[in-house]
């Protein structure tokens, strides 16, 4: 196992790494969307919609990603995808008409598939961490500021550059710093699988990593992608909508000032987490998760227009979202162990981007055909049908941790 010291090093890595990544990646596309639109003659929409499509098509792609980084390596993936979007965005840079444009968004969020939080936390498991649950967390803390370093660094360099030169630095950025770090963290994982193989590694794993028996891990599975879906779909129908959402509840522009509170909750959630919640089963995090996604919405529709509900509401969404980042890589290591941890995540990914690809235009559509209280309803509904995914997980758990009781309590089983 690294010593402590360079593995803080590499948690580090890895985060600035993500702040790089999502913020060139994903939070730059909001700041640039106007003038790529104007300078290709379309609407907005019609450029939104684009990057709907190429989310999705990233959600089929993810789950192959992560059994790549299970067999090749997650550094390994993570260097060739720095490269990948390197290369992405310096051709949606150069695109000369529509047609190239879509073709450069879709290969970025394939792209964004090598480098981001899934790709990351396969990589945290197999450098070798010895609490890699706990790792997890720090790494979405440090990564919770892409955006709140993206957006106005985005603003910044759009304002005395093109969108496209903004695109060719933010290549570049990607060349420059993801490249090298995440060849290091590759040499780093290779060094550690070696020791693995020469038996210097079998006390790594602390956490409860007994995997569910096979019956009730293929029920836990599925529960768990639709656990995931659910979160997705609510967090990308609100997030994406969610300063014309306060408004047109009758909060007017004082939603746009409520909406700020969104990041600092988030970052908030994940401090608390990493600070007090050690000794708390990931099953138990991914109910509170879902809970205060559903408990938020409540609190917006039984309060508004009344402003310090809206606060409260947007405190708790933010809550449950930045802890939804953390169990998202932490429920399946949990139950299911580090076999397998790469392709599950992508399937979890892949859960998560394929209803968020479509969310925003469902809630719009229910916007259009009823009013908005009715439509958050029914996101109440899915978000609730969240909860109640992962409380049968914690449900199979528990009597599986009963079973396993039983079984380890024979001194004549091998454990």
């Amino acid at each position: 196992m690294p010593d402590r010291s360079l593995l803080r090093k590499a948690i580090w890595a890895l985060g600035l790494t993500q702040i790089v990544g999502y913020g060139t990646l994903y939070y730059s596309f909001s700041i640039l969307a106007p003038a790529m639109a104007e300078e290709f003659g379309l609407t907005q929409g019609w450029v939104f919609g684009a990057l709907s499509v190429s989310l999705f098509a990233g959600s089929l792609f993810a789950p192959t990603a992560g059994r790549w980084a299970d067999r090749f390596g997650a550094g390994r993936i993570m260097t060739i995808g720095s490269v990948a979007a390197a290369m992405a965005l310096a051709l949606c840079a150069v695109a000369p008409g529509r047609v190239t444009f879509v073709l450069a968004l879709l290969a970025m969020e394939l792209a964004s598939s090598f480098v981001l939080y899934s790709t990351a936390f396969v990589a945290i498991v197999q450098i070798g961490v010895p609490w890699p649950q706990r790792s997890i967390t720090h790494l979405t803390l440090i990564a919770g500021f892409a955006s709140t370093l993206f957006w106005p660094l985005t603003s910044m360099l759009h304002a005395h550059l093109t969108w496209r030169e903004v695109y060719l630095v933010f290549a570049a950025l990607n060349l420059g710093l993801c490249l090298p770090l995440h060849a290091w963290l590759m040499r780093l994982s290779r060094r550690h699988a070696t020791a693995t193989l020469q038996g210097e590694g079998r006390g790594l794993i602390h956490e409860a990593e007994a995997p569910l028996d096979a019956r009730r891990g293929r029920a836990a599975f599925v529960l768990m992608l639709v656990g995931f879906a659910a979160e997705g779909f609510v967090l990308s129908a609100i997030l994406i909508h969610m300063v014309p959402l306060t408004a047109a509840l009758g909060l007017g522009t004082a939603g746009l000032f409520v909406s700020t509170l969104f990041g600092p909750s988030q970052v908030a959630s994940r401090l608390i987490n990493m600070l007090f919640g050690g000794r708390l089963a990931q099953t138990h995090l991914a109910v509170i998760a879902a809970s205060l996604l559903a408990v938020g919405l409540c609190t917006l529709l039984l309060t508004t227009p009344w402003l310090p509900g809206a606060f409260l509401f947007v405190f708790l969404f933010g809550l449950g979202s930045g802890l939804t980042s953390i169990v998202g890589g932490t429920l399946p290591l949990e139950l299911f162990g580090r076999e397998g941890y790469g392709a599950r995540l992508g399937w979890a990914s892949a859960a998560r981007q394929f209803t968020s690809a479509f969310a925003p235009f469902a809630l719009a559509f229910m916007m259009a055909r009823t009013s908005v209280a009715n439509s958050l309803w029914v996101l109440v509904v899915v978000a609730a049908s969240g909860v109640g995914a992962f409380l049968a997980i914690a449900l199979l758990r528990r009597r599986d941790g009963r079973l396993a009781f039983v079984v380890q309590g024979n001194p004549g089983e091998a454990t």
